[in-house]
């Protein structure tokens, strides 16, 4: 476990806007983060006015996908500022965490 700072990020985009692998390849592969996480939703707006919804009988494929990861600061915001420039990714909000204290056992 490390002493220092600690930032988690969430990015929000939409499904099929082929930005999840990028995302991912990104954080996780250039950027070394290990705790990197995509949630699917099953209703949103995606930043806009129309609403996405998922259903049993039509599953949408634009439903706003988070990404989010976690790790000492300085990566994540490397890791932000990557996908802002490359995949001009801004609906992205971040804020500083501490682990909970523990013996490290889920």
């Amino acid at each position: 476990m490390t002493d220092k700072p600690m930032r988690i990020a969430r990015v929000y985009t939409l499904e099929g806007h082929d930005h999840l692998d990028e995302v991912l390849r990104i954080v996780h592969d250039e950027e070394g983060i290990a705790n990197v996480h995509a949630f699917r939703a099953i209703a949103g707006t995606g930043g806009g006015r129309d609403v996405h919804t998922a259903s049993l009988l039509a599953l949408s494929l634009r439903l706003p996908v988070i990404v989010e990861f976690f790790a000492e600061e300085e990566k994540v915001l490397q890791a932000i500022d990557k996908l802002q420039r490359r995949l001009d990714l801004h609906d992205i909000i971040t804020w500083p965490v501490e682990r909970a204290k523990g013996d490290g056992r889920c």
